[in-house]
């Protein structure tokens, strides 16, 4: 993938070097999670959630003992204590990146399960996202502020104020379980390995830790996406995977953006190949990621089963329709299937939920290198890091750091090394989700177990149960429910023992 010209991919377009002959724009699945939103669109659907919302003052730096470093900042956190007794469970979500409010609306799992543990509810905000600002509106201008956003002083950032407020809560011997999805699932992991003393035991849903290195096959993701459109239609999948070329030869045409504005309905006349190429993209990457057995609104308004019906409309049109035309209509389910929006804005989104620190994770620690392999259905490219290391050093001025996430936390040999050295994790993981394949699918020890389902898409154990919930949810979900169960039965067993024997 050859470095990207529209600002709209963030800092992972600098991802590496396209195949053919002619630079192609990349695209990089993370860094623009919510950014299809309009702002229109995110005013209109800022989510109701059943918790109070707090304010935590936090210390800047965690690691060092310089005067700046104990500057206060005030961290966002909730908390539900509808069900909770002093003594009983704390079940944490370790915050992604993007605003907290966003991730407990579409983590009704906590909600659902609260009642049975008589859990209290935490969610907190990781740093620099949402409302947690550690220097305000200025957290973003330069690297000496940015410098203090990344994952170690965030997983600090939990487990100080996790402390705190046990104590004020005079709950001291209440256990902890932390859950997270995605980026969230990948601290909720980490957390529990760092620091075991705090939590009992972590719930990792769609948590790509093997994302890093050489640990997974770079063209992994993009297989997966690939594999997820052919497996709901061949002809899809071919319609997809042809359809870059006829957009290049139709943008090599004298009014060629032009007549790509008409097709795509664009509120304002385009003035790159690159924003449609990154509208269409991100529309089949999410919707595969997306790809819940019922209809749902985390990244957009989608049917059950989006991916199904994204080939449907491919498949519903006549032979000689232009591959163009039948890739429009397909995302246009993605953007629009709501059937609000008169035009698309193609060009200049805005960051909706508060998640443009990701690219300087990115350009630091959060280095994941990806390919498209030739089975892909979309280009061919390859990986350059040093193509990748210009453009952060031209962005930030900072060097990233590939292989310090597996010096921090491991990853090579996984299997080998928690065995030895982890307990009480849960990787949940469903194999529609692109990123299951960067994650752990096999048991690695009889406390840390992978739960792994065919159908399942990412972190879709996590959203709220609906009657319409297939068979096979239902069990992940109750076999998550009795692990987490028999942890917490073990730490009051463990504890009264301890009493017992003082």
């Amino acid at each position: 993938m050859a470095p990207c010209n529209s600002l709209l991919l963030l800092l992972f377009a600098f991802l590496g070097t396209v195949t053919p002959a002619k630079s192609m724009p990349a695209f990089f699945p993370r860094a623009s999670y919510f950014q299809s939103l309009t702002a229109k669109q995110s005013k209109a659907t800022k989510p109701k959630i059943a918790y109070k919302t707090h304010y935590f003052p936090q210390i800047l730096d965690h690691f060092t003992f310089q005067p700046k470093s104990s500057k206060i900042f005030y961290q966002k956190y909730l908390i539900n204590s509808q069900y909770w007794h002093r003594g009983a469970p704390i079940f944490v979500y370790t915050g992604n990146e993007g605003d907290i409010d966003w991730f407990a609306a579409n983590t009704g799992f906590l909600l659902d399960i609260a009642p049975k543990f008589r859990a209290l509810l935490v969610f907190i905000e990781h740093r620099f996202y949402g409302e947690s600002m550690p220097f305000g509106k200025d957290s973003y201008n330069s690297v000496e502020t940015l410098g203090y956003l990344n994952s170690q002083q965030a997983l600090a950032d939990f487990a100080v104020l996790l402390r705190s407020l046990k104590h004020n809560l005079s709950s001291e011997a209440s256990p902890v379980v932390v859950f997270g999805g995605s980026y969230g699932g990948m601290l909720a992991a980490w957390f529990r390995l760092k620091y075991p003393h705090i939590a009992i035991g972590a719930l990792a849903s769609s948590a790509p830790i093997l994302q890093f290195d050489d640990i997974t096959p770079w063209s992994s993701f993009y297989d997966a996406v690939s594999q997820d459109y052919k497996d709901a239609s061949l002809n899809c999948y071919e319609v997809i995977k042809g359809s870059w070329a006829e957009l290049e030869a139709l943008s090599a045409q004298k009014e060629g953006l032009v007549e790509l504005s008409r097709t795509f309905r664009t509120c304002k006349n385009l003035h790159s190949l690159d924003s449609v190429w990154d509208w269409l993209w991100s529309a089949f990457v999410y919707t595969a990621m997306v790809n819940y057995p019922t209809e749902a609104n985390f990244m957009m308004p989608l049917p059950a089963y989006p991916v199904k019906e994204m080939c449907k409309i491919i498949d519903g049109f006549p032979p000689r329709a232009s591959k163009i035309s039948r890739v429009f209509a397909a995302a246009s389910l993605y953007y629009n299937y709501s059937r609000g929006e008169k035009c698309f804005q193609l060009e200049n989104e805005p960051d909706s939920h508060g998640l443009h620190g990701w690219n300087w994770q990115a350009c630091t620690e959060m280095v994941m290198p990806m390919t498209c392999s030739i089975e892909s259905m979309f280009p061919p490219s390859g990986y350059d890091y040093k193509e990748f290391a210009e453009g952060c050093k031209k962005k930030y001025g900072v060097t990233p750091r590939p292989h310090w996430i597996t010096t921090e936390f491991g990853g090579k040999r996984i299997d080998q090394v928690l065995k030895r050295s982890g307990g009480n994790i849960i990787f949940s993981n469903g194999m529609q989700d692109p990123w299951s394949r960067g994650s752990v699918l096999k048991n690695i020890s009889s406390s840390i177990i992978a739960l792994v389902t065919k159908k399942g898409a990412h972190h879709v154990d996590f959203r709220s149960a609906t009657k319409d919930d297939p068979d096979w949810l239902k069990e992940l979900r109750r076999q998550e429910v009795e692990i987490i169960g028999r942890w917490i039965d073990e730490y009051y067993a463990d504890l009264k023992q301890g009493i017992d024997n003082a």
